[in-house]
């Protein structure tokens, strides 16, 4: 790759017509993000038709900030109301949400929407110099491998929770079972539909985690008594600048967060559980592992870091090889193939101005949209003012119009609120709802890439450990599962080994 390319991108993007167009991108995939139900794969949907008639490289800078906004936009209501806008914010709302009930929302948002520009920016850079090579590398996976690293998520949930590993189990198994509801896509055999044609179509995710986190909470929040008491924020910028002065502490945190996420980026959906794994590390190699859970910072940094670092690597598969890594990827991949486009190696070679034009764009893009947001965190803490007692049914209504808006289906509203006890259960029991959302929404990638492996191989599982990528990836995962076995014999044999004598 030359210099020259990435200069030839940068002269396309920085063009006023492109700028113009990253930035309405940006504010209405903001505010797509904002809004449950939607994501940026219907969002992009939406506005692909507009598209047609644009310049292809207008029209892929449109989409792409469109895609950035949304991931942006997912960290707000995560923070403020505990009701995830996007599928990869769930494990923002373990840490942002309680930061935000401390008075902390300035700060937690200032800290989503940094983490997610260092972990974007750290993506494109790596797509800038190593599309080709990553390419290669990418398509060496296959069900095996991709079948390793959904084991690979839920183990690191077991072993480096933190928490009590059989709840985790217990919470994990549940999540597949609720995944496994509705029709079989291999089969097309019915699964524990019990007669109900609506459960046919399964359980959204969306839909469960709006009723597991905002309904949930809703419901504990009423049996704990509402308040007409405001939340004190901050008014000023001055709550940025602060963050920012305590965030280098997190360099680990950013660094792994950005490795993570670009790995996981790669495979399908790979945003959600890059974010689960990477807050997973972030807590286990942490010096105050209690603090997780009850508002801390990292927790904040470690999967909004590596949700974008994927989001952005989602795209890389797209471009060098016509192979979306993303829902939103495979929108884009549509409109490439409407704009006459052939998405693959030779795209480099035919269309370099579009190529290193969408590269550039993504550098423009990311500083456009965090200054955005940055710029109006003052304005979003300040919702917090408003008595909680004021925002319920507010928050409720949002919640019903987002479930909703998944299918437009009336089923789905009581779906939301059968989840929400679920969710007030789990909390009330002291049982971990992180595992059972991952396995709600890794559940049928992971059944599938498990049966596709096993017709590869005639039904032998020693194919998970001949692979080598797959066999390096199950034997990592494998330790993690035995890892909470092996800690407490760890501790004891240390703590019964003689002190050395003073010489």
């Amino acid at each position: 790759m030359g210099i020259e390319n990435l200069l030839l991108g940068f002269h396309v993007a920085i063009t006023p017509y492109n700028l113009f167009i990253a930035v309405v991108g940006i504010t209405l995939g903001t505010v797509i993000g904002v809004l449950p139900g939607l994501g940026g794969a219907n969002g992009v949907a939406i506005l692909l038709p507009l598209t047609f008639t644009m310049p292809p490289t207008s029209a892929i800078i449109l989409l792409t900030s469109l895609y950035w906004g949304a991931l942006f936009g997912g960290a707000i209501t995560s923070v403020l109301f505990n009701i995830p806008g996007e599928p990869w914010s769930v494990a923002t709302t373990f840490d942002g949400y309680p930061l935000a009930r401390q008075g902390q929302g300035g700060q937690a948002l200032t800290a989503a929407f940094t983490s997610s520009f260092v972990g974007a920016l750290f993506s494109i850079v790596l797509i800038t110099f190593f599309a080709p090579l990553l390419a290669e590398v990418a398509l060496k996976f296959g069900p095996p491998e991709f079948f390793a690293i959904q084991l690979l998520t839920f183990s690191s949930f077991v072993g480096l929770g933190g928490g009590n590993p059989v709840k985790s189990l217990v919470a994990i198994l549940l999540g597949f079972i609720l995944a496994a509801v509705g029709l079989d896509v291999v089969t097309g055999q019915l699964r524990m539909t019990f007669g109900f044609l609506d459960l046919m179509k399964g359980f959204d995710f969306i839909v469960a985690v709006i009723g597991l986190f905002g309904i949930g909470e809703i419901l504990l929040s009423v049996e704990e008594g509402l308040s007409f008491r405001s939340i004190p924020t901050g008014m000023n910028l001055r709550v940025v600048l602060d963050t920012w002065k305590v965030l280098p502490r997190y360099r680990r945190t950013f660094v792994r967060g950005a490795f993570i996420g670009f790995w996981m980026g790669f495979k399908p959906g790979g945003a959600t559980p890059a974010s689960f794994m990477s807050y997973a590390f972030a807590k286990r190699f942490s010096k105050h592992p209690e603090r997780f859970g009850k508002g801390e910072l990292e927790g904040v940094v470690a999967p909004e870091t590596a949700a974008h670092a994927a989001g952005v690597a989602a795209i890389l598969p797209m471009i060098t090889l016509g192979i979306p890594g993303s829902p939103t990827a495979a929108v884009m991949l549509g409109g490439l193939i409407i704009w006459g486009l052939q998405p693959g190696p030779l795209l480099f070679q035919e269309k370099p101005e579009f190529v290193w034009g969408l590269i550039a764009s993504m550098y423009t893009g990311n500083f456009i949209g965090v200054l955005m947001v940055l710029a109006f965190v003052p304005l979003f803490a300040a919702i917090l003012r408003i008595p909680f007692a004021i925002l319920t049914p507010v928050i409720v209504v949002v919640c019903a119009v987002g479930s909703y808006a998944v299918h437009s289906s009336m089923i789905d509203i009581w779906y939301m609120l059968i989840f929400g006890v679920v969710g007030y259960a789990f909390k009330k029991l002291d049982y971990p709802l992180a595992p059972l959302v991952l396995a709600l929404v890794l559940g049928d990638l992971a059944e599938n890439a498990l049966r596709q492996s096993l017709i590869m191989s005639q039904g032998t599982p020693g194919i998970f450990v001949t692979r080598p990528i797959a066999g390096a990836i199950t034997a990592v995962a494998i330790f993690f599962f035995v890892l909470p076995a092996l800690t407490p014999w760890w501790r004891r044999f240390h703590g019964s080994a003689p002190a050395p004598r003073a010489t």
